[in-house]
């Protein structure tokens, strides 16, 4: 299920392919939404601990804390889920166990439950995060706690899996609490008021893997947010020169060494050659994206495109991708 929807969205699932950046647009995604007074909870469920580097902070912890607050009056609250916590948290909720969960931890019987089934696992991580979505003030007047949640998730090669928990609790748990939580995940998965944004980049193999998990998620009821392309990188060559520079043509040298021996740059044959190649290089990466570019055109869903960030990641530039990402309608 893809496409826009009238309904609010309050659960921001961010996948991709490793290496694409996902976890930084996550985070710039999150400080678009405090930029507009929300308060946001930013959560990642892969022990990574991702988001705290992004935003240059200590180690997140299962303890929800405040990493940014904005000036408009929103708030990012970060939070590492475990599973650990996440299933002593389970058993204290459903079966009020108190000291005796901690017993079960002390006998390894806690680790044991969250690696021998990987689906009640997931269930558990993201079990989480859907408390968190749910989670009202107290008092007469309820209001959700937070006005959203952007969820760093797992890669694209297993976002289906980790997303679609009914099907993974199936041969555990048929009845019974813990299935009980996963039908309730996944009418708020299936839900318009959850979205899941794809991040690539503009490379062939990061766009096919962004397509078959559109496909898969599709087939999962899971509505589609939008297709990020990340770090993209604006042509420095005309076109008009493009194919010049591209095939190295001798009239492209000359132009160079006479632009380089009108600023007094002394050049010799190898740093002709070096400086040749890589305006080579960046007209056939430049082609390259243009391609890829056409290929996302064609998806059902909405392209946005953030920039290549020269300079890396640091405080300003995850705000430039936050404004990016809020002038687009990314979120």
């Amino acid at each position: 299920m893809t496409g826009p929807s009238s309904s609010p969205v309050r659960l921001h699932a961010v996948t991709g392919k490793g290496g694409t950046g996902k976890t930084t647009v996550a985070t710039a995604m999150a400080l678009a939404l405090a930029s507009r007074g929300q308060r946001v909870l930013l959560a990642e469920v892969e022990g990574r601990q991702g988001l705290s580097q992004v935003l240059d902070v200590a180690p997140l912890g299962t303890e929800e804390r405040t990493l940014v607050t904005d000036p408009s009056g929103g708030e990012v609250v970060g939070l590492s889920v475990d599973a650990k916590t996440a299933l002593l948290e389970y058993l204290q909720k459903f079966y009020k166990l108190g000291r005796a969960g901690s017993v079960l931890e002390k006998v390894g019987a806690v680790d044991f439950a969250t690696t021998i089934a990987p689906g009640v696992r997931d269930v558990l991580l993201i079990g989480r995060v859907y408390e968190a979505v749910g989670r009202v003030t107290k008092g007469a007047k309820k209001r959700p706690v937070f006005d959203a949640v952007v969820l760093d998730a797992p890669p694209t090669g297993r976002i289906g899996r980790f997303l679609n928990v009914n099907s993974e609790v199936s041969e555990v748990a048929k009845v019974g609490p813990v299935r009980n939580q996963a039908d309730s995940i996944t009418r708020l998965l299936q839900s318009p008021t959850t979205a899941v944004h794809l991040v690539t980049l503009l490379e062939e193999m990061p766009v096919q893997e962004t397509i078959d998990a559109i496909d898969e998620l599709g087939g999962l009821s899971l509505r589609i947010g939008s297709v990020i392309a990340n770090g993209v990188r604006q042509p420095l060559v005309a076109d008009a020169d493009a194919s010049a520079v591209a095939d190295r043509d001798p009239a492209v040298r000359e132009a160079l060494e006479a632009a380089l021996a009108a600023v007094d740059v002394r050049t010799g044959p190898a740093l002709l050659a070096g400086l040749l190649e890589e305006g080579a290089d960046h007209v056939d990466r430049a082609r390259l994206q243009a391609q890829q570019r056409e290929v996302l055109r064609e998806l059902p869903v909405p392209v946005r495109v953030l920039p290549h960030l020269a300079d890396g990641v640091e405080s300003g530039a995850l705000r430039l991708l936050a404004d990016h990402l809020d002038e687009q309608g990314a979120i």
